[in-house]
């Protein structure tokens, strides 16, 4: 009798986010314990589709493999009861970005009521939106940057004046980025200057969505600190980024193959500086009602070193350059431990979920 927990693991999808994606789930799988687990690739290609359970184990070898037979297009049906796999028993999404961790995946495993890795939907929601993570970092004292949203509607009256430069700037500096309110690893985020560069970021930024940030520019150096857990989560040190080409870490330093920058793991900063960055990813994660596992961002302002808030990632990259495996590793939580520990919280969610009265 097999009684190893039969692991659903999502990858791919319609995102910005794909090859990160493809890069995680093949450190996941490698990574994760078979003793315990039998691992089910579920390939959701770029188009929305899900392939078939020989696909989806071809892309893990080689990310450029083209699906040669499709299931239906994704839906309750063919997410819950994949051809030829067992019953999931614990789901293991690893779609960055677009419907993978804004909430709609999540949403669809509570309507399958089945355990799965992560935030559950409101955290998911609420950390993909750049400016309800900075709402609510603000509303507890957590220190950010200043900044105005643009939605769809203002972007495209030409006489607001959210889109003259001149304006903006006299309102939070002309040192600016403009990013997506809902995107992750960098994508369509612009350093500008000038009036042109403004123009020109925010017609990109309003190709990934309908509602744009304008943020003060925070120099200084990128830091980060890794969480793992639900009520009471384990906290790691700080890492932090040096040498990044370019004024910010971007995609191609994250993930290109001539990136020259490194990550201090761990950041060798001042204990006062390392527990403040601390401090504040626990309290962004308890007030966004995380849990299974988030990465939280800041930028150690040079000016004055000051920690600044910029972003909780729900679902960090498990790449072999990733921070958030190594922040783990540092602390003596292996990558196949790690993984261990995000399935055990997702099932234990799930089961105090169960206890929860729903009717009279």
């Amino acid at each position: 009798m097999n009684n190893k927990v039969q692991v659903g693991l999502l990858f791919g999808g319609n995102s910005s986010e794909y090859e990160v994606s493809i890069m995680s789930v093949q450190n996941v799988y490698d990574a994760i314990d078979k003793s315990k687990f039998d691992v089910h690739p579920i390939w959701v290609t770029t188009d929305g589709y899900i392939a078939n359970e020989d696909d989806s184990y071809a892309v893990l070898e080689n990310p450029k493999h083209k699906a040669k037979s499709r299931l239906e297009k994704a839906n309750l049906t063919n997410v819950y009861q994949l051809s030829n796999l067992p019953e999931i028993d614990v789901f293991f999404p690893i779609i960055h970005g677009n419907l993978g961790e804004d909430g709609c995946l999540q949403g669809l495993f509570r309507i399958l009521n089945k355990p799965f890795v992560g935030d559950d939907v409101l955290a998911a929601a609420v950390t993909m939106d750049k400016e309800f993570s900075k709402i609510l970092a603000r509303h507890i004292g957590v220190p950010v940057a200043n900044w105005i949203s643009i939605k769809r509607k203002e972007y495209n009256n030409k006489d607001s004046e959210k889109l003259n430069y001149a304006k903006v700037a006299a309102r939070l500096g002309g040192d600016l980025f403009v990013k997506p309110s809902n995107q992750g690893s960098s994508v369509g985020i612009h350093h500008v200057v000038n009036a042109h560069e403004f123009n020109e970021a925010l017609r990109d930024a309003f190709k990934y969505d309908d509602k744009v940030l304008v943020e003060e520019a925070i120099h200084g150096t990128e830091i980060e600190t890794a969480i793992l857990g639900n009520d009471d989560p384990i906290v790691s040190g700080v890492g932090q980024i040096l040498n990044a080409e370019g004024t910010f870490y971007s995609y191609e330093n994250k993930y290109g193959e001539n990136s020259t920058s490194i990550l201090q793991v761990p950041a060798e900063l001042p204990r006062s500086t390392i527990e403040e960055a601390r401090s504040i990813a626990l309290k962004v994660y308890q007030i966004t009602e995380s849990s299974g596992l988030s990465r939280v961002d800041s930028i150690l302002r040079e000016t004055d070193k000051k920690v600044i808030f910029t972003e909780i990632n729900a679902l960090p990259g498990f790449t072999n350059i990733s921070m958030y495996p190594r922040l783990f590793e540092q602390i003596g939580i292996s990558y196949s431990e790690l993984i261990t520990k995000l399935i055990e919280n997702a099932v234990d969610r799930f089961n105090h979920k169960q206890t929860l009265l729903h009717k009279k």
